[in-house]
């Protein structure tokens, strides 16, 4: 029995309700992320860029996410069109994704970068608005089983990736993605719509400053650009530095694999249990300490065993502090604005982090190495005492 909704959640309600093509999408989704992202700082290695060229490319594709992302959840809110938005923005990013195959040097793989982050922008917050939206309306399955099941596909992709990257080369991640992202264009058309809602005038700057007027919305944006933007040193080099202490492509998958397993159990499972005791505050802090944990750990050795150790902390650092976000974006937003919120937590928020410690990063790495793992565990250390606010109820 779902206690906010009264419905009583059975096996048949599950499987005759949009959850399986929700897990159609997600999955769709999250096995393209994770076959390309793990290696794709490595593939631009080898088609001619240095490390900081790497950074640059990978901010420069986070930028523009900043303004694709917003205009398609105004798009999506204005003209009551969120699925099909979602459904022309995939198709574009499978189709986009295969010009890195003809691409070599800095100046042509950072103008696929831009092109391909302009399709991809909306993709996972335009899912979001739309599993949220239809966990709250039938009450059979809840978000984070949605979720979930995206990253344990991205955990499926990622083991793929690793063996084709061994027996293909790295050209073939990029092969993968874009055939998973033309599925997700399919799967979009299966998904329920959301509910029709009267049309409204354009919500414009409006709707974003009525947005950013909200306190807990901005301190909860201020939290996962923290917490959440610490993790791109992580996604942009971390794969580069665990190959340059010879680590092989199997044994990456594996680890890479083991960090979004956790994100499964804690989206899962272990997620909403803690939501539920701690609150969005408490659980918000529990994410931010044990970043800071996780990156000095990155920063002072690229031991094996060590690193097989401290991986299982993404489920908390990430996957935890992401439900956190979406329990208050739930609480404190109206439903006229849920597909701008989506896209301004995940392109504003994440965005601006992602794009300044992405370019941070890669300067940072190329000069210290694992060494710039360091200031991402100071910034999980500032997000601490915001972290101690963060409450739905507040106004």
């Amino acid at each position: 029995m779902d206690a906010r909704t009264g419905h009583t959640r059975t096996a048949s309600g599950i499987l005759a309700s949009s959850f399986p093509a929700f897990v159609l999408l997600q999955g769709s989704l999250y096995a393209a992320y994770g076959t390309e992202s793990p290696f794709l700082p490595s593939f631009l290695g080898e088609r001619g860029l240095t490390p900081g060229e790497i950074g640059v490319a990978l901010a420069a594709g986070t930028l523009m996410r900043l303004a694709a992302g917003p205009v398609a959840g105004h798009v999506a809110d204005r003209h009551d069109a969120t699925r099909a938005v979602l459904g022309i923005a995939a198709a574009t990013s499978g189709l986009i994704s295969f010009a890195y195959l003809a691409g070599y040097g800095f100046w042509p793989l950072l103008a696929v970068s831009v092109l391909h982050a302009s399709a991809i922008a909306a993709l996972a917050p335009l899912a979001d608005a739309l599993a949220l939206t239809a966990a709250e309306r039938e009450g059979a399955f809840s978000y984070g089983w949605i979720r979930g099941a995206g990253s344990a596909a991205f955990v499926l992709g990622t083991l793929v990736s690793g063996l084709l990257v061994a027996r293909a080369g790295l050209a073939s991640i990029i092969v993968s993605s874009g055939l998973l992202f033309l599925v997700m264009a399919v799967a979009a058309a299966r998904v329920p719509p959301a509910p029709a809602r009267e049309r409204l005038p354009s919500l414009g700057l409006g709707g974003i400053r009525e947005l950013l007027a909200m306190k807990p919305f901005r301190r909860m944006l201020l939290v996962a650009s923290l917490v959440i933007g610490s993790h791109a040193l992580n996604d942009g080099f971390a794969v580069i530095r665990w190959r340059e202490a010879g680590i092989g492509p199997g044994a990456i998958s594996l680890l890479w694999s083991e960090a979004v397993a956790s994100e499964v159990l804690v989206f899962v499972l272990v997620g909403p249990w803690l939501l539920a005791r701690l609150g969005t505050s408490r659980a918000a802090l529990l994410s931010a300490g044990l970043g800071a944990v996780r990156w000095a750990a990155m920063a002072s050795t690229a031991s094996v065993p060590v690193l097989a150790a401290i991986q299982p902390m993404h489920g908390l650092t990430f996957a935890l502090l992401h439900l956190a976000a979406m329990n208050l974006v739930a609480a404190v937003v109206p439903e006229r604005l849920s597909a701008s919120a989506q896209t301004l937590y995940g392109t504003l928020g994440l965005g601006v982090a992602s794009a300044v410690l992405t370019a941070a990063g890669g300067a940072l790495y190329g000069r210290f190495g694992a060494g710039a793992f360091w200031p991402m565990a100071g910034l999980c250390v500032l997000a601490l005492p915001l972290a101690t606010g963060l409450r739905p109820d507040r106004p």
